[in-house]
């Protein structure tokens, strides 16, 4: 008799997708809210999206536990600096703090992939996009999670962005209006869910503006 040997992994990928597109003024970021494992779904209405400070959010897909794990460790650490400096981080110092985050664990990853986005010191909509290990860039729009290979050829193609080799140096924001934003953010899920089994039943869409933040839902294909 053959000696099977037990196949764990302290990982799992829960699914979902998550975008951001930074404007002039504006930013949004979306997720849908499908939790699965394997072809389970866990639940239909999980929020992959966090409020880490007044003008940072951050979406996240991958493996949920890992990624609650990072918003509490990101939560104390945005405290302490409160306690320190008497303000709110900003978006590009909250970044940083996630690169650096992710890349202590760089030998025992979280599992998580992130879209960063909010407003800059200048009221400037900013995204920013990660890898498990931290390394991280400012972009104006991007794309995680297991839709993201259908998502990411659609933004291209709508809002392709200047190459970041060009000097002087183009502005990464989008040249949409707030609403157009998010009428693309609605258009790309719509068209993610119809062929990404991960991505469905519900999609929450935060917007970072001068006036705060505003969040609004929109139902998806639930099969």
């Amino acid at each position: 008799m053959t000696k099977q040997h037990a196949n764990w992994s302290p990982y799992d990928n829960n699914g979902g997708s998550c975008v951001a597109i930074a404007g002039a003024d504006y930013c949004v970021i979306a997720a849908d809210t499908r939790l699965s494992t394997g072809y389970n779904i866990l639940t239909r209405d999980y929020s992959k999206i966090s409020q880490l400070a007044d003008k940072s959010v951050m979406a996240s897909s991958g493996f949920q536990a890992d990624v609650k794990a990072l918003q509490k460790q990101l939560s104390a650490r945005h405290l302490i600096y409160q306690h320190q400096h008497n303000k709110q981080m900003s978006c590009p110092a909250m970044a940083q703090l996630l690169s650096n985050t992710l890349y202590y664990k760089r030998f025992f990853p979280y599992y998580a992939f992130n879209v960063l986005g909010g407003l800059d010191n200048e009221g400037k909509g900013c995204v920013f996009t990660y890898d498990a290990v931290g390394s991280y860039e400012r972009v104006g729009y991007s794309s995680q999670g297991s839709g993201s290979t259908l998502i990411m050829p659609f933004l291209d193609n709508q809002l392709k962005s200047p190459s970041p080799l060009l000097l002087p140096a183009q502005d990464a924001v989008t040249p949409l209006s707030e609403a157009e934003a998010i009428d693309l953010v609605k258009t790309v899920f719509a068209s993610a869910t119809e062929r990404d089994i991960y991505t469905g039943d519900k999609l929450e869409i935060v917007t970072l503006n001068a006036s705060g933040i505003h969040r609004e839902y929109m139902d998806l294909r639930r099969d």
